[in-house]
């Protein structure tokens, strides 16, 4: 078993989780703070950002993969990964215009949390 379509969406999603902390470290340079986030607010922004998406995709990625595993349709593949993705990109965005609420981040928050919906729905019925 090959794992294509999980290994697209990995990969993407790999380079991403490399860019978000590198924006981490470079807020971590700019403010000079090497643990924590010394009540700076960029820089709290960067790391929240960086560990929300480590907190919902790798989980995300095993459920991509049980399902490809199984032999669920292509097109169910494409959805959990592409909700994946596009929630965690419009979450990212959303963070980065405000700190505060935003369209984006519900948006992309709604997205993710129906990625996992439905791919636990359909490891259970499937």
């Amino acid at each position: 078993m090959s794992f294509a379509v999980t290994s697209v969406y990995a990969a993407v999603l790999a380079l991403m989780y490399v860019l978000l902390a590198a924006f981490v470290v470079r807020q971590r340079m700019k403010y000079k703070v090497g643990l924590g986030d010394k009540n700076q607010p960029q820089l709290l922004k960067a790391i929240r950002i960086h560990g929300n998406f480590a907190e919902y995709v790798p989980f995300l990625l095993v459920l991509l993969a049980l399902l490809e595993a199984r032999g669920f349709e292509l097109w169910q593949l494409h959805l959990i990964g592409g909700l994946t993705l596009a929630g965690r990109v419009l979450h990212m965005l959303g963070l980065l215009k405000t700190s505060g609420t935003s369209i984006y981040r519900l948006v992309g928050m709604i997205l993710t949390l129906a990625a996992l919906i439905i791919a636990a729905l359909l490891l259970l019925v499937g």
